[in-house]
Protein backbone atom coordinates (compact mmCIF):
# COMPACT_ATOMS: atom_id res chain seq x y z
CA UNK A 1 0.00 0.00 0.00
CA UNK A 2 1.22 3.54 -0.70
CA UNK A 3 0.37 6.54 1.41
CA UNK A 4 -1.55 9.15 -0.49
CA UNK A 5 -0.01 11.91 -2.00
CA UNK A 6 -1.36 15.50 -2.06
CA UNK A 7 -0.11 18.91 -2.69
CA UNK A 8 1.90 20.58 -0.15
CA UNK A 9 0.00 23.34 1.46
CA UNK A 10 0.89 27.17 0.31
CA UNK A 11 2.69 28.13 3.09
CA UNK A 12 4.39 25.09 4.17
CA UNK A 13 8.05 26.20 4.46
CA UNK A 14 10.91 24.53 2.19
CA UNK A 15 12.37 21.79 3.60
CA UNK A 16 15.51 22.95 5.02
CA UNK A 17 18.90 21.42 3.72
CA UNK A 18 20.85 19.81 6.67
CA UNK A 19 23.98 21.93 7.63
CA UNK A 20 27.34 20.46 7.06
CA UNK A 21 29.02 20.11 10.22
CA UNK A 22 31.72 23.13 11.57
CA UNK A 23 34.74 21.51 10.54
CA UNK A 24 35.22 17.69 9.14
CA UNK A 25 35.27 14.94 11.72
CA UNK A 26 38.02 12.88 9.68
CA UNK A 27 40.16 15.84 9.37
CA UNK A 28 39.95 16.10 13.02
CA UNK A 29 41.50 13.11 13.68
CA UNK A 30 43.81 12.94 10.75
CA UNK A 31 45.24 16.20 11.41
CA UNK A 32 45.69 15.87 15.51
CA UNK A 33 47.48 12.66 14.30
CA UNK A 34 49.42 14.52 12.03
CA UNK A 35 50.42 17.52 14.05
CA UNK A 36 51.20 14.73 17.08
CA UNK A 37 54.00 13.29 14.27
CA UNK A 38 55.48 16.47 13.84
CA UNK A 39 55.69 17.37 17.91
CA UNK A 40 57.37 13.63 18.22
CA UNK A 41 59.59 13.69 15.08
CA UNK A 42 62.01 16.46 16.33
CA UNK A 43 62.35 14.71 19.31
CA UNK A 44 63.30 11.55 17.75
CA UNK A 45 65.35 13.34 15.48
CA UNK A 46 67.28 14.48 18.04
CA UNK A 47 67.21 11.38 20.04
CA UNK A 48 68.47 9.16 17.56
CA UNK A 49 71.28 11.77 15.87
CA UNK A 50 72.62 11.91 19.36
CA UNK A 51 73.65 8.40 19.44
CA UNK A 52 74.57 7.66 15.68
CA UNK A 53 76.29 10.87 15.17
CA UNK A 54 79.20 11.81 17.05
CA UNK A 55 78.75 15.23 18.85
CA UNK A 56 81.37 17.18 16.37
CA UNK A 57 79.45 16.08 13.33
CA UNK A 58 75.74 16.30 15.08
CA UNK A 59 76.47 19.76 15.86
CA UNK A 60 77.08 20.11 12.01
CA UNK A 61 74.03 18.97 10.92
CA UNK A 62 72.26 21.30 13.58
CA UNK A 63 73.83 24.19 11.90
CA UNK A 64 72.89 22.78 8.45
CA UNK A 65 69.31 22.58 9.41
CA UNK A 66 69.17 25.72 10.90
CA UNK A 67 70.30 27.22 7.37
CA UNK A 68 67.56 25.31 5.49
CA UNK A 69 64.48 26.50 8.02
CA UNK A 70 66.41 30.15 7.18
CA UNK A 71 65.48 29.66 3.83
CA UNK A 72 61.75 29.92 4.87
CA UNK A 73 62.03 33.46 4.47
CA UNK A 74 61.63 33.23 1.14
CA UNK A 75 57.72 32.07 2.22
CA UNK A 76 56.51 35.78 2.40
CA UNK A 77 52.98 34.06 2.79
CA UNK A 78 52.82 33.29 -0.92
CA UNK A 79 51.05 30.31 0.26
CA UNK A 80 48.11 32.06 1.37
CA UNK A 81 47.95 34.38 -1.35
CA UNK A 82 47.32 31.44 -3.66
CA UNK A 83 44.87 29.98 -1.31
CA UNK A 84 42.90 33.11 -1.72
CA UNK A 85 43.28 33.52 -5.12
CA UNK A 86 42.59 29.85 -5.75
CA UNK A 87 39.55 29.22 -3.09
CA UNK A 88 37.01 31.71 -4.49
CA UNK A 89 36.46 30.47 -7.76
CA UNK A 90 36.25 26.61 -6.07
CA UNK A 91 33.84 27.88 -4.31
CA UNK A 92 32.05 29.21 -6.59
CA UNK A 93 31.92 25.52 -8.90
CA UNK A 94 34.24 27.29 -11.60
CA UNK A 95 38.31 26.82 -11.82
CA UNK A 96 41.23 29.52 -12.45
CA UNK A 97 43.90 28.32 -14.71
CA UNK A 98 45.73 31.55 -14.48
CA UNK A 99 45.91 31.17 -10.82
CA UNK A 100 46.64 27.20 -10.92
CA UNK A 101 49.81 28.45 -13.46
CA UNK A 102 50.75 30.76 -10.65
CA UNK A 103 50.89 28.35 -8.25
CA UNK A 104 52.62 25.82 -10.04
CA UNK A 105 55.03 28.43 -10.70
CA UNK A 106 55.79 29.48 -6.81
CA UNK A 107 56.16 25.53 -6.03
CA UNK A 108 58.60 25.18 -9.00
CA UNK A 109 60.26 27.70 -7.35
CA UNK A 110 60.39 26.28 -3.58
CA UNK A 111 61.79 22.80 -5.22
CA UNK A 112 64.05 24.29 -7.35
CA UNK A 113 65.61 26.73 -4.17
CA UNK A 114 65.77 23.66 -2.10
CA UNK A 115 67.74 21.55 -5.29
CA UNK A 116 69.88 24.51 -5.38
CA UNK A 117 71.06 25.05 -1.98
CA UNK A 118 71.30 21.31 -1.73
CA UNK A 119 74.31 21.57 -4.67
CA UNK A 120 75.46 24.68 -2.98
CA UNK A 121 75.95 23.10 0.27
CA UNK A 122 77.65 20.17 -1.35
CA UNK A 123 79.94 22.30 -3.62
CA UNK A 124 80.93 24.61 -0.35
CA UNK A 125 81.27 20.95 1.97
CA UNK A 126 83.58 19.51 -0.51
CA UNK A 127 86.14 21.96 -1.38
CA UNK A 128 87.10 21.70 2.81
CA UNK A 129 90.24 20.08 2.53
CA UNK A 130 88.60 18.38 6.04
CA UNK A 131 85.83 17.28 3.74
CA UNK A 132 84.85 14.10 1.95
CA UNK A 133 82.63 14.03 -0.68
CA UNK A 134 80.58 11.09 1.29
CA UNK A 135 80.16 13.91 4.11
CA UNK A 136 79.49 16.27 1.69
CA UNK A 137 76.89 14.56 0.03
CA UNK A 138 74.90 13.47 3.42
CA UNK A 139 74.95 17.24 4.16
CA UNK A 140 73.75 17.99 0.82
CA UNK A 141 70.70 15.36 1.26
CA UNK A 142 69.85 16.56 4.75
CA UNK A 143 69.34 20.34 3.68
CA UNK A 144 67.80 19.38 0.71
CA UNK A 145 65.46 16.82 3.03
CA UNK A 146 64.66 19.96 5.13
CA UNK A 147 63.91 22.88 2.58
CA UNK A 148 61.52 20.84 0.65
CA UNK A 149 59.43 20.83 3.40
CA UNK A 150 58.65 24.38 2.75
CA UNK A 151 57.33 23.18 -1.32
CA UNK A 152 55.25 20.76 0.96
CA UNK A 153 53.72 22.92 3.60
CA UNK A 154 52.75 25.17 0.57
CA UNK A 155 50.89 22.20 -0.75
CA UNK A 156 48.87 21.52 2.24
CA UNK A 157 47.75 25.78 1.69
CA UNK A 158 46.69 24.95 -1.40
CA UNK A 159 45.05 21.44 -0.81
CA UNK A 160 42.66 23.27 1.51
CA UNK A 161 41.90 25.89 -0.79
CA UNK A 162 40.37 22.78 -3.18
CA UNK A 163 39.02 20.84 -0.38
CA UNK A 164 41.63 17.99 -0.46
CA UNK A 165 42.62 18.48 3.24
CA UNK A 166 41.51 14.82 4.29
CA UNK A 167 43.59 13.46 1.07
CA UNK A 168 46.79 15.76 2.03
CA UNK A 169 46.67 14.70 5.45
CA UNK A 170 47.01 10.90 4.70
CA UNK A 171 49.74 11.88 2.71
CA UNK A 172 51.65 13.62 5.28
CA UNK A 173 50.35 10.63 8.20
CA UNK A 174 52.69 8.40 5.69
CA UNK A 175 55.19 10.54 5.55
CA UNK A 176 55.56 11.02 9.31
CA UNK A 177 55.05 7.20 9.77
CA UNK A 178 58.11 6.13 7.10
CA UNK A 179 60.41 9.01 8.60
CA UNK A 180 59.51 8.48 12.01
CA UNK A 181 60.29 4.33 11.60
CA UNK A 182 63.41 5.01 9.26
CA UNK A 183 65.18 7.12 11.98
CA UNK A 184 64.47 4.51 14.80
CA UNK A 185 65.84 1.92 12.48
CA UNK A 186 69.44 3.27 12.76
CA UNK A 187 69.38 2.54 16.52
CA UNK A 188 69.89 -1.36 15.08
CA UNK A 189 71.93 -0.72 12.18
CA UNK A 190 70.20 1.14 9.06
CA UNK A 191 73.23 3.39 7.49
CA UNK A 192 72.67 7.01 7.90
CA UNK A 193 72.85 7.70 4.23
CA UNK A 194 70.35 5.20 3.41
CA UNK A 195 67.91 7.48 6.09
CA UNK A 196 68.81 10.29 3.83
CA UNK A 197 68.69 8.82 0.25
CA UNK A 198 65.33 6.86 1.23
CA UNK A 199 63.71 10.03 2.62
CA UNK A 200 64.40 12.31 -0.25
CA UNK A 201 63.14 9.15 -2.60
CA UNK A 202 60.11 9.45 -0.20
CA UNK A 203 59.64 13.31 -0.79
CA UNK A 204 59.51 12.27 -5.05
CA UNK A 205 56.68 9.91 -4.23
CA UNK A 206 54.78 12.21 -2.04
CA UNK A 207 55.08 15.11 -4.27
CA UNK A 208 54.10 13.19 -7.54
CA UNK A 209 50.70 11.95 -5.69
CA UNK A 210 50.09 14.92 -4.70
CA UNK A 211 50.74 17.17 -7.39
CA UNK A 212 48.95 14.58 -9.98
CA UNK A 213 45.89 14.87 -7.66
CA UNK A 214 46.00 18.82 -7.39
CA UNK A 215 46.04 19.25 -11.32
CA UNK A 216 43.23 16.97 -11.87
CA UNK A 217 41.23 19.27 -9.42
CA UNK A 218 42.81 22.35 -11.23
CA UNK A 219 44.92 23.65 -8.24
CA UNK A 220 48.02 22.91 -10.06
CA UNK A 221 48.72 23.17 -14.05
CA UNK A 222 49.63 20.16 -15.98
CA UNK A 223 53.15 21.65 -17.75
CA UNK A 224 55.92 23.66 -16.10
CA UNK A 225 56.18 25.61 -19.47
CA UNK A 226 56.00 29.32 -18.78
CA UNK A 227 56.51 28.58 -15.28
CA UNK A 228 59.71 31.59 -15.13
CA UNK A 229 56.82 34.19 -16.72
CA UNK A 230 53.78 32.59 -14.27
CA UNK A 231 56.13 33.36 -11.26
CA UNK A 232 56.70 37.60 -12.66
CA UNK A 233 53.07 37.91 -13.44
CA UNK A 234 51.92 36.65 -9.92
CA UNK A 235 54.35 38.95 -8.57
CA UNK A 236 53.34 41.81 -10.69
CA UNK A 237 49.57 41.21 -10.18
CA UNK A 238 49.81 40.60 -6.80
CA UNK A 239 52.72 42.89 -5.74
CA UNK A 240 50.54 44.98 -3.03
CA UNK A 241 49.37 41.75 -1.38
CA UNK A 242 52.87 40.59 -1.24
CA UNK A 243 54.04 43.55 0.35
CA UNK A 244 51.65 43.14 3.09
CA UNK A 245 51.77 39.30 3.73
CA UNK A 246 55.63 39.42 3.63
CA UNK A 247 55.15 42.50 6.15
CA UNK A 248 53.09 39.99 8.66
CA UNK A 249 55.35 36.79 7.85
CA UNK A 250 58.68 38.36 8.49
CA UNK A 251 57.50 40.12 11.81
CA UNK A 252 56.36 37.15 12.99
CA UNK A 253 59.85 35.47 11.93
CA UNK A 254 61.35 38.62 13.94
CA UNK A 255 59.23 38.19 16.99
CA UNK A 256 60.08 34.34 17.32
CA UNK A 257 63.86 35.06 17.08
CA UNK A 258 64.80 38.46 18.02
CA UNK A 259 64.92 37.11 21.53
CA UNK A 260 67.77 34.34 20.61
CA UNK A 261 70.12 37.34 19.26
CA UNK A 262 69.31 39.55 22.51
CA UNK A 263 69.60 37.14 25.38
CA UNK A 264 73.06 35.79 24.98
CA UNK A 265 74.43 39.78 24.07
CA UNK A 266 72.62 41.10 27.24
CA UNK A 267 72.85 38.34 29.63
CA UNK A 268 76.36 36.44 28.21
CA UNK A 269 76.11 32.47 27.61
CA UNK A 270 75.09 30.30 30.64
CA UNK A 271 71.73 29.97 32.05
CA UNK A 272 69.70 33.24 30.57
CA UNK A 273 69.89 31.84 27.25
CA UNK A 274 68.72 27.91 28.67
CA UNK A 275 65.96 29.45 30.29
CA UNK A 276 65.17 31.36 26.99
CA UNK A 277 65.16 27.97 25.62
CA UNK A 278 63.12 26.32 27.48
CA UNK A 279 60.53 28.81 27.29
CA UNK A 280 60.42 29.82 23.82
CA UNK A 281 60.63 25.69 22.91
CA UNK A 282 56.91 25.24 25.33
CA UNK A 283 55.82 28.35 23.53
CA UNK A 284 56.23 27.75 20.41
CA UNK A 285 55.57 24.15 20.74
CA UNK A 286 52.04 25.22 22.05
CA UNK A 287 51.73 27.84 18.61
CA UNK A 288 52.04 24.75 16.76
CA UNK A 289 49.44 22.37 18.41
CA UNK A 290 46.84 25.51 17.69
CA UNK A 291 47.83 26.13 13.93
CA UNK A 292 47.36 22.89 13.71
CA UNK A 293 43.93 23.36 15.14
CA UNK A 294 42.95 26.09 12.81
CA UNK A 295 43.54 24.12 10.27
CA UNK A 296 40.48 22.79 10.92
CA UNK A 297 38.37 25.36 10.72
CA UNK A 298 39.89 27.15 7.19
CA UNK A 299 37.13 25.11 5.16
CA UNK A 300 33.99 26.00 7.17
CA UNK A 301 35.34 29.86 7.87
CA UNK A 302 35.90 30.13 3.87
CA UNK A 303 32.63 29.13 2.79
CA UNK A 304 30.98 31.03 5.37
CA UNK A 305 32.68 34.14 3.95
CA UNK A 306 31.98 33.38 0.50
CA UNK A 307 28.12 32.51 1.64
CA UNK A 308 28.19 35.57 3.71
CA UNK A 309 27.06 33.56 6.60
CA UNK A 310 28.28 35.46 9.63
CA UNK A 311 26.31 32.77 12.44
CA UNK A 312 28.70 29.90 10.48
CA UNK A 313 31.68 32.00 10.39
CA UNK A 314 31.57 32.82 13.86
CA UNK A 315 30.32 29.42 15.72
CA UNK A 316 33.29 27.93 13.39
CA UNK A 317 35.99 30.50 14.89
CA UNK A 318 34.52 30.01 18.35
CA UNK A 319 34.78 26.50 17.75
CA UNK A 320 38.79 26.88 16.96
CA UNK A 321 38.78 29.06 19.93
CA UNK A 322 37.21 26.00 22.32
CA UNK A 323 39.41 23.67 20.87
CA UNK A 324 42.48 25.41 21.29
CA UNK A 325 41.66 26.41 25.04
CA UNK A 326 41.98 21.96 25.70
CA UNK A 327 45.68 21.70 25.19
CA UNK A 328 46.17 24.98 26.60
CA UNK A 329 44.11 24.45 29.76
CA UNK A 330 46.35 21.39 30.34
CA UNK A 331 49.33 22.58 29.73
CA UNK A 332 48.87 25.65 32.07
CA UNK A 333 47.90 23.73 34.79
CA UNK A 334 51.17 21.22 34.28
CA UNK A 335 52.85 24.54 34.51
CA UNK A 336 50.98 25.87 37.16
CA UNK A 337 51.39 23.08 39.22
CA UNK A 338 54.55 21.16 38.43
CA UNK A 339 56.43 23.74 36.96
CA UNK A 340 59.14 23.21 39.10
CA UNK A 341 59.44 19.59 38.44
CA UNK A 342 58.90 19.70 35.05
CA UNK A 343 62.18 22.34 34.37
CA UNK A 344 64.37 20.63 36.49
CA UNK A 345 63.37 17.19 34.60
CA UNK A 346 64.11 19.03 31.59
CA UNK A 347 67.46 21.04 32.04
CA UNK A 348 68.97 18.83 35.62
CA UNK A 349 71.57 21.11 36.13
CA UNK A 350 72.25 22.85 33.43
CA UNK A 351 69.87 25.72 34.60
CA UNK A 352 67.60 26.83 37.00
CA UNK A 353 64.37 28.42 35.94
CA UNK A 354 63.44 31.38 38.13
CA UNK A 355 59.07 30.74 39.35
CA UNK A 356 58.58 34.19 37.62
CA UNK A 357 58.87 31.74 33.99
CA UNK A 358 55.88 30.21 35.03
CA UNK A 359 53.17 33.36 34.72
CA UNK A 360 54.54 34.73 31.76
CA UNK A 361 54.29 31.85 29.37
CA UNK A 362 50.36 31.27 30.95
CA UNK A 363 50.25 34.62 29.90
CA UNK A 364 52.34 32.99 26.30
CA UNK A 365 49.95 30.75 25.57
CA UNK A 366 46.75 32.17 26.58
CA UNK A 367 47.44 35.13 24.18
CA UNK A 368 48.49 32.93 21.19
CA UNK A 369 45.04 31.51 21.01
CA UNK A 370 43.43 34.69 19.99
CA UNK A 371 46.79 35.75 17.58
CA UNK A 372 47.01 32.59 15.95
CA UNK A 373 42.96 31.95 15.91
CA UNK A 374 42.75 35.69 14.63
CA UNK A 375 46.06 35.25 12.44
CA UNK A 376 44.14 32.64 10.40
CA UNK A 377 41.03 34.21 9.85
CA UNK A 378 42.89 37.45 8.38
CA UNK A 379 45.23 35.33 6.16
CA UNK A 380 42.92 33.09 4.80
CA UNK A 381 40.24 35.48 3.66
CA UNK A 382 42.61 38.12 2.36
CA UNK A 383 43.20 40.98 4.86
CA UNK A 384 46.78 41.05 4.84
CA UNK A 385 46.73 44.50 5.52
CA UNK A 386 45.49 43.92 8.99
CA UNK A 387 48.30 41.63 9.84
CA UNK A 388 50.64 43.82 8.38
CA UNK A 389 49.75 46.87 10.38
CA UNK A 390 49.81 44.54 13.26
CA UNK A 391 52.83 43.08 12.72
CA UNK A 392 54.69 45.98 12.23
CA UNK A 393 53.60 47.52 15.48
CA UNK A 394 54.31 44.70 17.44
CA UNK A 395 57.76 44.64 16.07
CA UNK A 396 57.84 48.16 16.72
CA UNK A 397 56.60 47.98 20.35
CA UNK A 398 59.94 44.93 20.59
CA UNK A 399 62.42 46.91 19.78
CA UNK A 400 61.14 49.31 22.63
CA UNK A 401 60.73 47.11 25.14
CA UNK A 402 64.35 45.55 24.07
CA UNK A 403 65.81 49.30 24.33
CA UNK A 404 64.39 49.91 27.88
CA UNK A 405 65.64 46.40 28.84
CA UNK A 406 69.10 47.09 27.70
CA UNK A 407 68.71 50.86 29.79
CA UNK A 408 67.09 49.66 32.82
CA UNK A 409 69.51 46.75 32.86
CA UNK A 410 66.31 44.33 33.20
CA UNK A 411 67.30 40.89 33.98
CA UNK A 412 65.88 37.87 32.29
CA UNK A 413 62.58 37.92 33.61
CA UNK A 414 62.50 41.47 33.13
CA UNK A 415 63.13 41.12 29.65
CA UNK A 416 60.42 38.16 29.49
CA UNK A 417 57.42 40.08 31.22
CA UNK A 418 57.45 42.94 29.07
CA UNK A 419 58.05 40.71 26.09
CA UNK A 420 54.66 39.28 26.98
CA UNK A 421 53.15 41.93 27.73
CA UNK A 422 53.86 43.48 24.03
CA UNK A 423 52.44 39.78 22.61
CA UNK A 424 49.40 40.27 24.58
CA UNK A 425 48.40 43.44 23.42
CA UNK A 426 49.33 42.53 19.90
CA UNK A 427 47.31 39.35 19.80
CA UNK A 428 44.10 41.40 21.71
CA UNK A 429 44.52 44.28 18.96
CA UNK A 430 44.79 41.55 16.19
CA UNK A 431 41.62 39.90 17.76
CA UNK A 432 40.06 43.22 17.28
CA UNK A 433 41.07 43.24 13.65
CA UNK A 434 39.49 40.17 12.66
CA UNK A 435 36.29 40.83 14.22
CA UNK A 436 36.14 44.39 12.66
CA UNK A 437 37.27 42.81 8.93
CA UNK A 438 35.91 39.63 7.88
CA UNK A 439 33.48 38.72 10.71
CA UNK A 440 32.05 42.67 10.11
CA UNK A 441 32.44 42.37 6.50
CA UNK A 442 29.80 39.09 6.90
CA UNK A 443 27.81 40.12 8.92
CA UNK A 444 27.72 43.59 6.50
CA UNK A 445 26.17 40.95 4.02
CA UNK A 446 23.78 38.88 5.68
CA UNK A 447 20.04 38.88 6.22
CA UNK A 448 20.62 40.95 9.27
CA UNK A 449 23.24 43.36 8.68
CA UNK A 450 25.20 45.10 11.41
CA UNK A 451 25.33 44.58 14.65
CA UNK A 452 22.27 42.32 14.78
CA UNK A 453 23.71 40.20 12.41
CA UNK A 454 26.85 39.55 15.07
CA UNK A 455 24.89 39.11 18.01
CA UNK A 456 22.41 36.91 16.16
CA UNK A 457 25.02 34.76 15.45
CA UNK A 458 25.66 33.99 18.83
CA UNK A 459 22.03 32.99 19.06
CA UNK A 460 21.12 28.97 18.87
CA UNK A 461 18.97 28.26 16.13
CA UNK A 462 15.51 27.54 17.14
CA UNK A 463 14.63 23.94 15.99
CA UNK A 464 10.93 24.38 14.64
CA UNK A 465 8.16 22.18 15.77
CA UNK A 466 5.67 20.47 14.25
Amino acid sequence: MHANIGPLPGDAPPAEKPRERLISIPYLFLRATTAAGAFAMGFVQTFVFARVLSPERFSIFIVVGAIGYTLWITDLGLAKILFVNLRRPHLAGDRDDQAARQATAVISFYIALAIAAALICFAVVSARPSSTLHGAFDLALFLLYIVLNLAWFSLRTISIAVDLFVFYERLELTRRVVNISTMLAMLVGLPFTAFLVGSNLLWCVLFAIAITKLISRGALAPQLRGAPRDLVTFFQSNWHTVARSSTGALSSMFVATFPYYFVPAAYGLGAAPIILEVTMRIFRGACVIFAAICDLAIPGQTRALAAHDVERLVKTTLLAVGLCCAPAAIACGSLIFAGGPLFTFLLRAAATVPAGIVPILVALLLASILQIVAEALLQYSGYFRSLAFNGAAVVAGMLLITAVSAVAKLDIVGFLTAYTAVYCVGAVCLAVAAVRGPIHATAAHSERPGMSGLFRAFRPRQVPTA
